[in-house]
């Protein structure tokens, strides 16, 4: 039974209340998964389903924005999904193209695309650069927006990178294989130089991260939410780093 929007309300603002800027995560991570299903129930287009998850896109970076969320990376594209029916690709990339742009008008994040970005119609490529170059120097979260994006496909680029910078300073390949470190791997990920996840969160009641920043969740707390993602709400938000402040983090030891 859904609660009266007045009570909803009343309740997340208390649970806000709740959450010291402490207890949050630095950064979070989110699989945006159930456009698909979210338009069959309601008897509409896959393209609108996909069109409502941008938008809800949009809404929850204003959230993170709001709770000084410093890190955000969303799972918008995989390198799965570039295999999908044509009609729906062509359609899915002129959304994320138009995501894109909205975001870099609105403001409210610096972009930063992490993925086999090549693979991508050279308009969406043209739009991320662009992107990333005009919200630099903008105010809120770092937003990494996963398109074209596979896990494996990371750490085999990373470790890619290590032989081929090693080549160039005239390392021998054994000697590098040699001293290979998670340090060396770490340094060549698409996310370099930015801390892991502390919380990942994947929409829609699946349970599996699909090979969503394998390498870097090795330690990162996992929630699960049943909403499908274009419903998902700023109290089932608040409900996930209420979750996650309650946890005792500790890293293998």
């Amino acid at each position: 039974m859904r609660l009266p929007r007045v009570m909803y309300s009343f309740y997340e603002h208390r649970l806000a209340r709740t959450l010291s800027q402490e207890e949050l995560p630095h950064h979070v991570g989110v699989l945006v998964d159930g456009n698909r299903r979210w338009a069959r129930q309601f008897g509409t287009s896959t393209e609108e389903g996909h069109r409502a998850g941008a938008r809800k896109i949009v809404e929850f970076l204003r959230w993170c924005n709001e709770l000084d969320i410093q890190v955000v990376t969303l799972y918008v594209l995989s390198t799965e999904n570039l295999n999908r029916p044509p009609e729906e690709l062509t359609a899915l990339l002129e959304i994320i193209t138009n995501l894109t742009r909205q975001l870099q008008e609105e403001g409210i994040c610096r972009m930063q695309a992490v993925g086999a970005l090549a693979t991508l119609p050279p308009e969406l490529q043209e739009q991320l650069a662009s992107s990333v170059q005009r919200t630099a120097g903008n105010p809120g979260p770092h937003l990494n927006i996963a398109v074209g994006y596979g896990g494996r496909q990371e750490i085999v680029d990373a470790v890619r990178e290590v032989f081929t910078d090693a080549a160039s300073r005239g390392e021998s390949l054994e000697a590098t294989a040699q001293a290979l470190s998670i340090e060396d791997v770490s340094a060549h990920l698409y996310t370099r130089g930015q801390p892991d996840p502390d919380l990942l969160i994947r929409t829609s009641g699946e349970q599996r991260l699909s090979g969503f920043l394998m390498w870097q969740s090795a330690y990162s707390e996992f929630y699960f939410c049943e909403a499908l993602w274009p419903d998902f709400r700023r109290v089932d938000f608040l409900r996930a780093l209420r979750d996650y402040a309650r946890r005792q983090r500790r890293f293998g030891g």
